[in-house]
């Protein structure tokens, strides 16, 4: 599946949304797993949202089970998780790569649980019945803040607190659903009583947010952590003192009954073995070195003992 060539310029490349270690499996011992084992011809349905990591960690986790015996269907680059959430709530989609916190303050807006134990525990409790997270990965992608480093030094900003201060007159440059995520923009306005004179509707860190912050369009935007531009075009990423953004790990949501328990160890396989500069390095290769992300997702497999 060659991703990099069916990507509209808006939804491609965004890189994402992630506190260490790698949290045990939280799916409940006595849950019911479904019947399907590797060449039972049931397919596993891998979906992703519709950002280029997302993507390639859907890519990752079709080709891990493919490479185990599963027969996998692809349905990848479907939408933000405001989209994506319910077609595995009722499994028509059985497995996505997740964000930990971001997931969690998804489901519960109001949880104050921080730290990869205490997130993935409390997302055990309030996830529905029939849905379930596996491993967290040590690989982290966090929601962040970008300015230029002109911005930055003509305004003296290194924090939050720094950037409320000069918020007024600033433009922020963000995707539509993160303006009211409880971790995201209305989560600063919370903390910090950040207000921007403007929202702009950009792509999700991706080519469009980092066009507009190059060019000033913006004067600071929502990029994920491990975006290779950050490092690549000299951009400051705020310090996040009070954690509104939070932080998040890479971890499989399941639908659980769909995803058997030797196809739900292969997933936690994929995690135990991903890294943070891993994954950075790979949304390189893709945004960067224009690989499709099916070769990218590929690579990395090809490298890794998922036994």
């Amino acid at each position: 599946m060659k991703i990099h060539s069916t990507l509209t310029i808006a939804a491609a490349a965004a890189m994402l949304a992630l506190a260490s270690g790698c949290a045990s499996d939280p799916l409940n011992a006595g849950s019911t797993a479904g019947a399907g084992t590797a060449g039972s011809g049931e397919k596993i349905v891998v979906g992703s949202a519709n950002f280029s990591e997302n993507v390639i960690l859907g890519e990752i986790y079709a080709k891990a089970l493919e490479d185990a015996g599963y027969a996998v269907e692809r349905k990848l680059n479907i939408g933000a998780r405001e989209v994506l959430y319910g077609q595995i709530e009722n499994c028509s989609i059985n497995v996505v790569p997740e964000y930990n916190q971001a997931l969690l303050a998804f489901v519960a807006p109001d949880t104050q649980a921080s730290g990869t134990d205490a997130v993935d525990a409390e997302l055990g409790k309030t996830l529905p019945a029939n849905l379930g997270i596996l491993t967290s990965s040590p690989a982290q992608d966090n929601n962040a803040v970008a300015v230029t480093n002109a911005t930055a030094q003509r305004l003296n900003l290194k924090t939050m607190e720094d950037l409320a201060k000069a918020s007024s007159g600033m433009t922020f440059g963000g995707p539509t659903e993160w303006k009211t995520r409880a971790d995201g923009y209305a989560g600063l306005e919370k903390a910090y009583g950040i207000a921007f004179k403007e929202y702009k509707l950009l792509d999700y860190s991706g080519p469009i947010t980092i066009s507009a912050l190059d060019k000033g369009d913006v004067d600071a935007a929502l990029l994920f952590s491990t975006v290779p531009q950050i490092k690549a075009n000299g951009y400051t990423v705020l310090e996040d003192p009070k954690n509104a953004l939070g932080v998040n790990n890479v971890t499989p949501l399941v639908c659980k009954e769909a995803v058997p328990e030797k196809a739900q160890s292969v997933l936690n396989a994929v995690s135990k073995s991903l890294t943070t500069e891993e994954l950075t390095s790979m949304n390189a290769s893709y945004a960067i070195d224009h690989m499709d992300a099916a070769d990218v997702a590929s690579e990395w497999v090809g490298k890794q003992d998922l036994k």
